[in-house]
């Protein structure tokens, strides 16, 4: 059996840095959380190929002596703490005196420093935990952090990085939580020599916000502030009816600590169960202070997660002070008049009400179906202006080769139920018909057509709709302005994370385009839209589309039903939603025997 033995500093240093350091963000985010603890008023931040090549950070904090400089790079040194009762009353963002020494360790490390009051400052040169040089330098009082070449040093991890489109996104969220966190300090973010976003300081939260996430955004949001016993939520949230397709827009902090905690997320999600749709999450920047002994910031490595002393009384207090504010603004009201059918968010707090008889679409040409009679399809202004012109039926077929028409079963309509259900008799029984899934299937493959051909008919937009983004989204759209184009909508950028809509696809509403490139850009940063393969992306795009470009009507009529009916059956994959769920289940006669104890 092998000795036990103490393994050397830089070893150790680098395990420590497979915990704390697990990407370049991480590295971003520990500078800038000393930069704060240093008092800076102050901070540029830049980096570069996904901070793979380069990452710095510049503040104009108290800077450090020389020993200290140098202390600075040992495990465990820290100016934060002193015991360990004092996590009971933490005050800064660090405390652990892990992460210089775990950066210098896996990378090429420069610091440059200079305290108040010295006339040079210090330079330390660290190349994989190995010391290159200590001199003086001179600087303005603050400190320079520069890493290169991170995890040179262990290629295995190197290897498990992302993309540098990827890192890069991570790298300004970070950034942009930390400037949202300390609107008093001005943040400067750079990326290959572009600034991405510059803000100065900021007297409010709500000034801030609109440097970084855009004034459209800021205007949707309305302030709140509520106080209990031993806790405080502050901030901003989001009006009734206005949610995003995914949470990168729900942000919370707790004691001014940006953090991901599973309490005050579900919390947030559960207030506005009565003002937002099913599958929208809210809009929300909110501040959630406590006494620091009832919180636990020691449970991950990166801190990124919190634990509470009573997580029932934080959730109850969330929920209480957030359903509240909203039932003041009428929140329950609107949810109450609101369509349940409808995806996108209302913006407006007067209920919504419409007796037009929304687009069922229409069959491309490669699956419409011959029927024995003819079919009454769904009409409305916008249905007549995509729905081809009908042709004469000739009684000779066309041609020798024509591909067989789809069988249509022979359903007896019988009657919709809730709106959505269409129940018909047949010869083995009853068949119960989701008309939003057959709506949405008939869709996705109309729109796959269009898009595999290169042919989606769209339309020009009289009064181009504004559509202002957070830098994090406007460089993804930026990015795709190509692929959104040849898709149908018609987007340019006005300006500074500013862009036009001046078409959309004649599938969409106008007043649905904003959302939609809004929840379009989410799935872009989930991931769940990969755009490197077109034709997946055009897929998974139709997916999406799909699901926006149905709008049922309250009633229908049989004849309707029935055309839907064809429709469905017209198509390659009939049984199932372009999302997987069945459009129709049948009971058969033993089944129906079967639930009535016959």
């Amino acid at each position: 059996m092998a000795k036990v033995r103490l393994l050397p500093d830089r070893v150790a240093n680098q395990i420590a840095a497979g915990e704390v350091i697990e990407r370049p963000a991480a590295v971003v985010k520990e500078l800038v959380e000393n930069s704060l603890d240093a008092g800076a008023t102050r901070i540029e931040v830049e980096f570069r190929h996904g901070g793979r090549s380069l990452m710095r950070v510049e503040d104009n904090g108290c800077g450090l002596s020389r020993d200290d400089a140098l202390l600075a790079l040992e495990r465990h040194a820290t100016s934060k703490i002193t015991e360990a009762g004092d996590l009971d009353s933490l005050a800064s963002y660090g405390f652990r005196g892990e992460a210089l020494p775990s950066i210098a360790s896996v990378s090429r490390f420069e610091l440059q420093t200079r305290e108040a009051g010295q006339d040079v400052g210090t330079e330390i040169l660290v190349n994989g935990g190995k010391f290159v040089h200590v001199r003086d330098c001179g600087r303005p009082v603050g400190t320079r952090i520069e890493v290169t070449h991170l995890f040179n040093s262990v290629p295995a991890r190197r290897k498990f990085l992302k993309t540098d489109q990827t890192e890069a996104a991570h790298i300004v969220q970070c950034v942009r939580l930390y400037a949202l966190a300390c609107p008093r300090t001005a943040f400067t973010l750079i990326e290959d020599g572009r600034v991405i976003f510059r803000s100065p300081e900021c007297s409010t939260l709500a000034e801030r916000i609109a440097e970084i996430f855009g004034r459209q955004t800021a205007s949707e949001l309305v302030p709140i502030e509520t106080v209990e016993t031993g806790m405080r939520l502050s901030g901003l949230i989001g009006r009734p009816g206005v949610g995003r397709g995914t949470r990168h827009e729900m942000i919370v902090f707790v004691n001014a600590r940006p953090v991901d905690s599973r309490t005050l997320n579900y919390a947030l999600i559960e207030s506005y169960h009565e003002s937002l749709p099913k599958g929208r999450y809210p809009l929300a920047f909110v501040f959630f202070e406590c006494d620091p002994a009832a919180v636990d910031v020691n449970v991950h490595p990166a801190k990124r997660e919190v634990r509470f002393r009573s997580e029932p009384a934080v959730r109850s207090f969330i929920i209480r002070s957030v359903l509240g504010r909203l039932r003041e603004l009428g929140g329950a009201v609107v949810a109450a008049a609101s369509p349940p059918q409808i995806a996108a968010p209302e913006t407006s707090l007067e209920p919504r009400t419409s007796n037009v008889e929304l687009p069922t679409p229409a069959p491309a040409p490669r699956l419409t179906p011959v029927l024995p009679a003819p079919v009454v399809p769904l009409r409305t202004p916008i249905a007549e202006l995509r729905t081809p012109a009908p042709q004469t039926r000739n009684p000779e077929p066309e041609t020798r080769n024509a591909p067989p028409a789809p069988t249509v079963p022979a359903w007896r309509f019988v009657g919709l139920a809730h709106g959505n259900y269409v129940l018909f008799e047949t010869a083995a029984g009853l068949v119960l018909l989701d008309r939003r899934a057959a709506h949405e299937r008939v869709w996705f493959e109309r729109l796959q057509e269009q898009f595999r051909a290169g042919e989606v008919p769209s339309q020009r937009l009289l009064l181009p709709v504004p559509l202002e983004l957070d830098p994090i989204a406007s460089a993804l759209l930026l990015d795709r302005l190509a692929f959104l184009n040849a898709h149908g909508f018609g987007v340019a950028e006005f300006g500074r994370n500013f862009f036009r809509v001046e078409g959309v696809p004649a599938w969409m509403e106008p007043a649905d385009a904003e959302p939609f490139l809004r929840d379009l850009l989410g799935a872009m940063r989930d991931g769940r839209l990969q755009d490197r393969d077109t034709g997946l992306a055009g897929e998974q795009l139709a997916k999406l589309a799909a699901a926006k470009a149905v709008r049922l009507s309250e009633t229908a009529g049989e004849a309707e039903l029935k055309a839907l009916v064809a429709q469905l059956f017209a198509t390659r994959q009939p049984l199932t939603s372009p999302g997987g769920r069945p459009t129709y289940i049948e009971l058969n006669h033993g089944e129906l025997a079967r639930r009535f104890q016959k």
